[in-house]
């Protein structure tokens, strides 16, 4: 695939995405439409979804989720840095670890 068209459709999906977090209040159903369209975008051109719109997929049953309408976002207690989110359409709950700083000059 051209790199143009490439960019064209990661852009197209971005704006899709961006547009299905503005809606999901006010319209659930057009969000939600909105994210399939840019999920169908990646699966038949066949190209990678960037992982910044990735992770407003659900992991276990695919759905569009957003942090805090329809996912609890939660920060980890234990050593291990960590954000969970959990799902509230199939309640299941996944981790994203954050990764520690390393200071420049040392």
């Amino acid at each position: 695939m051209k790199p143009a068209i490439r960019d064209l459709l990661i852009e197209r999906m971005k704006i899709l995405i961006k547009n299905a977090m503005l809606n999901v209040r006010s319209n659930p159903e057009l969000a939600e439409r909105q994210a399939i369209l840019a999920k169908r975008l990646c699966t038949k051109y066949r190209i990678r979804m960037p992982y910044e719109l990735k992770m407003n997929y659900c992991k276990k049953c695919k759905k569009f989720i957003v942090p805090g309408f329809t996912a609890r976002i939660r920060m980890g207690r234990s050593d291990i840095k960590s954000i969970r989110i959990t799902c509230s359409f199939c309640n299941h709950t996944y981790r994203k670890i954050i990764k520690k700083q390393i200071p420049i000059g040392q």
